[in-house]
């Protein structure tokens, strides 16, 4: 399979690989423009990544040390991961959107015991087994390594303004719920006749062609706000599907034409899976039990450890949107807390 493609208008791409993950790799997007070619995401931190997304420059005629900026979708490490070695062979700007650069800052600048606190915590709150908390409790005792350090943006992307992209008018939409920063990129252009429609999107994460996104909790344990990041993500994709853009060049998988469509299937999906936990809420569950008992790309049983912890931040997600919608409701009570069909 090809590693780079040629859009049309001076935009490419470059097939970067994510490691050990179905996904399979990240679409890496290089549009030209008159001080020099910038990227929409970089692709996961690891050496073959970053080759093939060197190689792939190299192939759209630039280099890493070519590269003017970087434009990230959203935080997380299969997008924004080489977005500091990028800077530091260029000295290119990373720009991100406000909410995402204090997730990343907090990643930063905690030590990872106090996460690891912080992750058995929220899962024993959840109604998570002591058999799969306790791994977290004992890491947190363990742990004295560094954490992780995603690289802090030094530009920040504010929603409905152009970016400083010279020649080129790319606009910021801001699109929460697969993260609370995550953009997309409205590219303002001319197109071909044969296009209907107002240019192309950089849709991240958001909207995909054939995936439907994690609808992601990501929240400072100093704040007790409670966010509703379901409703704010479909909230967006309307947002989105009202711009009418020609083509939707996506993160994963491949271009389509008709975000229109797609916006609709997406609320049309969320839509069924609430009303199918409501049914399961005929009796009293917690997150983690409704969480066991909800429909995913496989048997829970063969779902990994790591991957129950963003389960369960779905199935919470998803108890939010009932709550606020006045569907559901906790039981007075219960402690974890269960939540019952309103």
């Amino acid at each position: 399979m090809a590693r780079t493609a040629d859009h049309g208008g001076g935009v490419r791409s470059i097939r970067v690989p994510i490691p050990d993950n179905p996904l399979g790799h990240t679409l890496v997007y290089v549009v030209d423009t008159d001080r020099g070619p910038v990227l929409v995401d970089t692709g996961w931190d690891d050496p073959g990544s970053w080759d093939t997304l060197a190689e792939g420059l190299a192939e759209c005629g630039t280099s890493p040390a070519g590269i003017l900026g970087v434009v990230v979708t959203h935080h997380h490490p299969d997008h924004h991961g080489l977005s500091g070695k990028v800077r530091e062979a260029s000295g290119a700007w990373v720009a991100m959107h406000a909410a995402d650069s204090a997730v990343v800052r907090r990643t930063r600048e905690n030590r990872p015991e106090r996460w690891f606190a912080y992750m058995a915590a929220k899962l024993a709150a959840a109604g998570a087994p002591e058999e799969h908390v306790a791994p977290l409790r004992a890491a947190r005792v363990r742990s004295g390594a560094r954490g992780f350090s995603p690289a802090l943006p030094d530009r920040e992307i504010v929603p409905g303004e152009l970016l400083d992209l010279p020649g080129r008018r790319l606009r910021a939409i801001w699109t929460p719920g697969h993260t609370p920063g995550h953009v997309c990129l409205h590219l303002e252009e001319e197109h071909p006749a044969e296009l209907p429609g107002h240019g192309r999107l950089f849709s991240g994460d958001h909207l995909l062609p054939e995936i439907t996104p994690h609808i992601g909790l990501y929240e400072d344990p100093d704040d007790t706000t409670v966010t509703d990041p379901l409703g704010d993500y479909l909230d967006s994709l309307e947002r989105v599907g009202r711009l009418g853009v020609a083509e939707v060049l996506p993160a994963h998988q491949h271009t389509f034409t008709d975000a229109p469509s797609r916006v609709r299937e997406l609320l049309a999906h969320h839509e069924e899976r609430l009303t199918g936990l409501l049914t399961l809420l005929s009796t009293p569950l917690t997150p983690w039990q409704l969480a066991t008992r909800m429909e995913w790309n496989r048997p829970w049983e063969q779902i990994p450890y790591g991957s129950r912890h963003i389960a369960v931040s779905e199935a919470e997600a998803h108890l939010r949107r009932l709550v606020k919608l006045g569907r559901a409701e906790p039981v007075p009570g219960s402690d974890p807390v269960a939540y019952v069909a309103a």
